[in-house]
């Protein structure tokens, strides 16, 4: 029998995300600014991350967050290159971000091993603290999320976002990106109440969609996807607005799920045309942003909204799982942690 939508451990975990990172900031908020002091004093000539999952939408907003905000180009580094070809990368003076729920993975150890003996500084964004990876890291930032026993990542993946957020944010020095971090738990607060069942309730009988956003907005795409997968049983590809244009949108007709995020931002006015014009084909189509259908809350700042889409959607594939007959907590043929080699 499956539980009730509140009785999921899905929905209390994500629904403690506010707290949860209210919590983190603070905590990390001198390790935070003492890390961005020694960035200002010696840039690093890139940023790579290396993630698996949930980790990897995370390090998709930091690519664009750290490149709109620093101009340091960042990019995500393949574990296999590092664990399975054992090829050698040149990294001095790089930041090397790894990002992981569990800081066991093999191949994200390997590489964070190899990065830090090319010369890189290494940085974990980790939640388990006594792990491997942060044991090896020469800077940790921890997650804080607690214990979590859903195998979909909810709150950890928000922690995840909220840490760079908040490196980000003292990295560049920006007074108005650390008021935002003040707003940002009381934002998330409200954006857990948003009421997206019209999502749940039009994906009811869906065999598959398209999620799209763009810029950091992105991130919120491909998580977005990703739990379609893993908690409802439906195929669901995650798009760059812009990228979707190039060969995927042929297959958007008449009754074509989409779900779009359009960032408040300069990427938000194509994100809107792009739905307005799948709409104008007969589309199914379902808007998170200005103008759109599904309600959101005002961002303090347009590096929050995803953050606070993926928390108003958390509340809404909760619901879409159970109205279709699957169990968010327990996704068939998959670990809490996965490891990879």
């Amino acid at each position: 029998m499956l539980p009730s939508e509140t009785e999921t451990l899905m929905f209390n975990e994500a629904g403690s995300s506010a707290s949860v990172i209210a919590a983190q900031l603070a905590r990390n908020q001198g390790v935070v600014q003492a890390l961005a002091a020694e960035l200002r004093r010696t840039p690093p000539p890139f940023v790579v991350t290396c993630a698996r999952g949930s980790s990897d939408h995370a390090a998709t907003y930091a690519k664009y967050l750290f490149e709109t905000q620093l101009g340091v180009v960042t990019a995500s580094a393949s574990p296999s290159v590092g664990s399975v070809y054992e090829a050698r990368q040149r990294l001095q003076g790089a930041l090397y971000l790894v990002i992981s729920q569990s800081g066991k993975s093999p191949d994200l150890l390997r590489n964070a091993e190899a990065a830090k003996a090319s010369g890189a500084r290494v940085v974990a964004l980790v939640n388990v603290e006594d792990s491997p990876l942060a044991q090896l890291a020469d800077t940790v930032i921890p997650l804080g999320a607690g214990a979590e026993r859903s195998v979909a990542a909810t709150k950890s993946y928000l922690a995840s976002l909220s840490a760079i957020l908040q490196l980000g944010a003292y990295w560049k020095d920006d007074p108005a990106l650390v008021a935002a971090l003040d707003a940002l738990p009381a934002a998330l607060g409200k954006a857990w109440e948003c009421d997206w069942h019209a999502l749940s309730d039009g994906l009811a009988d869906a065999h598959n969609l398209f999620v799209v956003g763009r810029g950091p907005g992105l991130a919120a795409a491909q998580e977005a996807a990703l739990k379609f997968k893993e908690t409802c049983g439906l195929h669901a590809e995650g798009y760059s607005s812009a990228e979707v244009k190039h060969g995927p949108m042929a297959l958007v007709g008449k009754g074509f799920p989409v779900l779009a995020f359009a960032q408040p931002d300069e990427t938000g006015a194509g994100t809107r045309a792009l739905a307005d014009e799948f709409a104008a084909r007969g589309a199914r189509v379902w808007l998170a942003g200005e103008g759109g259908n599904l309600p959101v809350v005002d961002a303090p700042h347009p590096l929050c909204a995803p953050l606070l889409v993926v928390q108003s959607f958390y509340r809404a594939i909760n619901a879409l799982a159970l109205r279709r007959g699957h169990n968010p907590d327990l996704p068939p043929h998959l670990n809490k942690v996965t490891e990879t080699v």
